[in-house]
């Protein structure tokens, strides 16, 4: 399953997709993609230096192995290098067998308005089923502040609902939070193309 590679077709605003394990490649590209201010606003983690992103992703390869934290570098697929536009993982909190599991991303800044995403979320999403529903996931969670109306919209759009909201717990989550879920076999959400 390390090998797990999603690919999702370019749309007219948008291009095409390849969701693949995080590599040590990609290194340069997470410093940068931490640079943005607005992405440290929304992430609990930072990336300051090459040393702390070949941490990080080194942590994302040990999450793989333990099969606990599946986590995709989102990039544009097509000719020409790879450029990393985005992250997506699924986390158990467990080893996979738990009905419930939670997943999260976010775009680079080049990225955002151009529908990366929900398409990169709604592939996560199906992958995360078909690979783990015949061990009982049944149930996805997206969490996010209460404030990031663009993690809500892009979650509206791949079809998990806002279920509860979550209270403010300082330091860690000092704000509140919204909780949207997903449920297996939920009719497919339509994502904007």
């Amino acid at each position: 399953m390390s090998t797990a590679r999603l690919e999702v077709a370019a749309t007219p605003s948008g291009p095409a997709l390849l969701l693949r394990p995080w590599c040590p490649g990609d290194a340069a590209a997470l410093v940068e993609a931490y640079r943005d201010a607005a992405l440290r606003r929304w992430t609990s983690g930072v990336v300051e230096d090459e040393a702390g992103a070949a941490r990080w992703i080194g942590e994302q390869a040990r999450g793989w192995e333990e099969r606990r934290r599946f986590a995709f570098a989102v990039v544009e697929s097509g000719p020409g290098p790879e450029r990393v536009l985005g992250h997506a993982v699924l986390k158990f909190a467990e080893a996979p067998g738990a009905s419930a599991a939670e997943v999260g991303y976010w775009t680079a800044a080049p990225a955002r308005g151009r529908g990366v995403a929900p398409r990169a979320l709604h592939a996560l999403t199906e992958w995360a089923f078909a690979a783990f529903g015949g061990d009982g996931l049944t149930r996805l969670e997206l969490l996010h502040q209460a404030d990031n109306a663009a993690s809500c919209r892009v979650a509206q759009k791949c079809g998990y609902a806002l279920a509860r909201l979550l209270p403010a717990a300082p330091p860690a989550f000092p704000l509140d939070g919204h909780v949207h879920v997903r449920e297996y076999g939920q009719e497919r959400a339509a994502v904007a193309r």
